[in-house]
């Protein structure tokens, strides 16, 4: 596969890199580009790791991997688009920005998979969806899966179907976070300390969240089965349904997608 070089060496640059290493890559393997100083020290000591600059990373690197924010993309590829080798693959982290775009500020025919991660990569379980440029073959895909896999789970979707991924997987987490913080309150209230509402609440989704992926059954059907008639599930799902929860998360996941679309039509 050769030398992959990560611009940018931030939480998510730092998490692949880390996932990578922890995958079987060798430290020569890799390369980070960072501007800060002390990060970059910081990185070397932990890792092990040669951090070059922009150009550098460029001229040696046959993988790219930008996780820069997308307002520093412009200045990256303006920087870097006349040390690229010929060949080499770009894998684009940052959000918003389309393989159009790239395409357009690298040099021509350049292959780009666009990524929508998740911050879930942090801990080795993210959800990555990836999209093919004009210029990408199924060579290109397999090696971005194969990096990507380092970090979590990897699915192949029309560029079209980023700004709905976004919504679901790239800005889901902080649902989930949103729900727990709800509960862990609602268990304060009804009595319980903090630190064993957390407890019972962090399992509850660990928990549910695994029956989920593992068992295979429709959420319905798992749902069904904690509900008994006249029971204590079915009377707090009943006020759930009188908020009408369900029907604000479809529109709060439609707002962002709206959002998201925006965000990459202004970039």
């Amino acid at each position: 596969m050769g030398l992959v070089a990560i611009f940018g060496g931030g939480v998510m640059g730092e998490a692949l890199l880390s996932g990578l290493l922890r995958s079987g890559r060798l430290p020569g393997d890799l390369v980070v580009t960072e501007r800060r100083p002390e990060r970059a020290k910081e990185l070397q000591a932990t890792y092990g790791i040669a951090v070059v600059s922009n150009v550098e990373a460029a001229e040696t690197a046959d993988t790219l991997i930008f996780v820069v924010k997308p307002q520093d993309m412009g200045t990256l590829c303006s920087e870097i688009t006349g040390a690229m080798r010929s060949g080499a693959l770009v894998v684009s982290l940052a959000a918003g920005i389309t393989t159009e775009f790239l395409e357009s500020a690298l040099p021509q025919g350049s292959a780009v998979v666009r990524v929508m991660p998740n911050t879930p990569a942090l801990v080795d379980q993210g959800m990555a969806a990836i999209a093919a440029g004009a210029h990408c073959d199924e060579r290109h895909l397999l090696e971005a899966e194969s990096l990507l896999r380092a970090v979590g789970k990897v699915v192949r979707v029309e560029e079209k179907h980023l700004d709905a991924v976004t919504a679901i997987s790239g800005s889901g987490p902080a649902y989930v976070f949103y729900v727990a913080e709800a509960m862990i309150e609602a268990g304060v209230f009804l009595g319980l300390p903090r630190a064993m509402a957390s407890e019972l609440v962090v399992q509850t989704f660990y928990g549910a969240a695994t029956m989920l992926r593992d068992t295979g059954e429709h959420p319905s059907v798992l749902r069904e089965n904690v509900t008994s008639p006249g029971g204590t599930t079915v009377a707090a799902l009943r006020i759930l349904d009188d908020h009408k929860v369900r029907a604000a998360f479809i529109a709060a996941l439609e707002a962002a997608r709206d959002r998201s679309h925006e965000l990459a039509s202004g970039q």
